[in-house]
Parts: structure tokens; sequence; C-alpha cells
């Protein structure tokens, strides 16, 4: 008899652990698409007011930052607290107001609109292959962590440089080894939801947030230095 306790105890752990995962993964699925509303609130707002307009080279470069860094602390702060969802809200809010100066940019080529949504849509389909491939592959992918964070740093000094430097050609690469960098960062932060890494699907929401914002900018720039054409 007390052989068959422990099988039966770890098949109800099982069931609850798994069901735990899949809860955070619901929650964040959720809260990921309702963060878009903030984000493109934003975007229209700095778009129709061009309140963003003057934030170019080094200031608009420190108000990025310094906004982000200190929002990226209070959502970390409040994420087990009823203030967690509204931070991370407020954020994706600020974070449509900063590209807002590239969504102005795009749209002042004759095709913009249509760069957006190919964007849009583009960012959309790395997202569900990254979904889809982070719910079949059974390796563990944890050691992906440490070089993604290396490549991560690399791309924002790069990127940091050539807001003083200007150059298109560095601007094209960075453009296509973030892409590269958190698409694959899209599918780490996934899997660690799916394997019961993460368990707190405001810190995941969060993480997916920044992985796409960081795709759809770096595919929009992209698609603004290649295929953008002017009147």
């Amino acid at each position: 008899m007390h052989e068959n306790v422990q099988p039966i105890n770890q098949g109800y752990g099982g069931a609850a652990m798994a069901e735990q995962r899949n809860k955070v993964l619901r929650n964040t699925y959720w809260l990921l698409a309702i963060s878009l509303v903030p984000t493109v609130l934003g975007a229209w707002l700095g778009v129709a007011s061009g309140i963003t307009r003057s934030l170019t080279g080094g200031l608009g470069l420190i108000v990025f930052l310094g906004g982000a860094f200190a929002f990226m602390y209070a959502i970390e702060k409040t994420k087990n607290s009823s203030m967690g969802v509204p931070v991370l809200l407020a954020f994706t809010f600020f974070m449509g107001l900063m590209l807002s100066r590239m969504i102005s940019a795009v749209l002042g080529f004759q095709n913009g609109t249509e760069l957006i949504m190919t964007a849009f849509g583009g960012t959309a389909g790395v997202f569900f292959v990254m979904a889809s491939l982070s719910s079949v592959i059974k390796r563990d992918l944890s050691g992906m962590g440490k070089w993604l964070f290396v490549g991560a740093i690399a791309v924002i000094v790069g990127g940091i440089i050539n807001v003083f430097v200007g150059s298109t050609a560095a601007m094209m690469a960075i453009s296509v080894a973030v892409i590269g960098i958190f698409s694959a960062y899209m599918l780490y932060d996934l899997k660690r939801i799916v394997d019961g890494g993460e368990t707190n699907y405001i810190s995941a929401t969060l993480a997916l947030y920044l992985d796409i914002m960081n795709v759809f900018q770096a595919l929009l720039a992209l698609l603004g230095l290649t295929s953008g054409e002017r009147d």
C-alpha cells in the first residue's frame, strides 16, 4: 500500500505544476496583448502632438534610457503587488511615446504605412514561430541566456555609439543583429515559462514585450533604410 503513495502524490504534483505553468503562460499572453493598447496610444499621441520631436541625438537617448530603466526598476519592485500591472502598462505607454519618433520618420515615406504594417506582420510572424518552437523543443535552453545577454549588450553599445556617428551601414548591421538576437531571446523567454523557470507573469510579460519591441523597431528601421520611397 505504501509503495503506491509516492507515485500518486508525484502525479498530483506534476499536474499541479503543469497547471501553474499553463496559468502563467495564459496570463502572460493576455497581459502582453493588453500592453499593446497603451503602446499604440502612446505612439499615436507622440505622432499627433509631436511631443517627442525635440528628443534628438544624445538628449533622446538620455530620456529613453533613463525612463526605461526607471520603469523596469519600478516593475521589478511592484511585480508581486496590485500595482504591478498598472506600472507595466504605464511603461508600455512610455515606450509607445518613444517609438513615435521612428513612426513619424517612416510615415514620411510615400509607402510609410505599408512599411509599418509589414514590420508589424513580420514581428507577429516571428513571435508565432518562436511560441510554436517553445512548445515542441524538449532541450533545455537556459545556457543560451548568457550568450544572448552578451549579444544584447554589444548591440546596445553599438547603437549608442551610432547615435553620434550616424552611419547608415552600421544602422543596417545593428538592425539585422537586433532582429536575430531578440528573436532568439523570444524563444528563450517563452521556453523559460513553458519549463516553469519563470513563475511571475508580470516579469514574463515585460521580458517578451521588450523582445517584441526590439524586433519591431529593428525591422521597421531596416525596412525604412532599404525600402522607403521618397515622394
